[in-house]
């Protein structure tokens, strides 16, 4: 395996997802995600599928030690109309299958990051983010976008609108799991997409973030 990036005490590597690597794959897409309705979970012939379409933009952190997989991230390129960037999450991975990646395309767009319960607080989507940063500007593409779960808005749901979580959350009045973590690496909300997919944890809410690659004029 051709190794990517390296954590610094060289206990993690990122590597290009392999076949061989599905079922582990899929695991952590299940524990990464109790709440996602069935139909929209990673199952390990959508990453295979991945896999075979778009090699580069698939991502495994591996446990040097042991060979463990314990985190992965899903790519594909796109084109994006930022005047109409509501969508639904299946309809842009094409039911899962990754068939709407555009060789051609302009935008890496996330559909999946993970880490195992087991290895979170170690630094592991870090690498990963910077594996996928390393790819856009590899590919001089434009940036990078994604649908953010903002997974800590479903308990707060009857207290306040979606509009006023987010805005809480970027000012850091408010921290989201996943949204804080996202605008601490650089992104930006770019709009709330309603629908986006069935998972309690954000109310079905999705926040379309962008981060901007710095060697490419937007």
């Amino acid at each position: 395996m051709n190794v990517i990036l390296q954590s610094h005490d060289q206990r993690f590597a990122v590597v290009h997802s392999e076949p061989w690597m599905a079922e582990a794959l899929a695991e952590i897409q299940e524990a990464s995600f109790p709440d996602l309705a069935p139909q929209e979970k990673i199952r390990p012939e959508h990453y295979r599928s991945h896999i075979d379409i778009f090699p580069e933009g698939q991502h495994a952190v591996i446990e040097v030690s042991t060979g463990r997989v314990v985190a992965c991230s899903t790519d594909l390129r796109t084109r994006v109309d930022f005047a109409h960037f509501a969508h639904k999450y299946l309809e842009a991975v094409g039911g899962n299958y990754l068939t709407t990646h555009d060789p051609k395309g302009d935008w890496l767009y996330g559909a999946d990051i993970g880490v195992h319960p087991d290895y979170r607080g170690l630094g592991l989507s870090t690498l990963l983010y910077n594996a996928r940063h390393r790819l856009v500007r590899d590919l001089g593409l434009k940036g990078h976008v994604a649908g953010a779960m903002p997974k800590g808005y479903g308990p707060l749901k009857e207290q306040m609108p979606i509009e006023v979580y987010v805005h809480k959350v970027v000012r850091g009045e408010l921290t989201d799991p996943v949204l804080s973590v996202q605008l601490k690496r650089g992104y930006a909300v770019w709009g709330i997409i309603p629908d986006y997919l069935e998972d309690a944890s954000c109310a079905n809410y999705g926040v379309f973030i962008v981060w901007r690659n710095p060697e490419v004029a937007w």
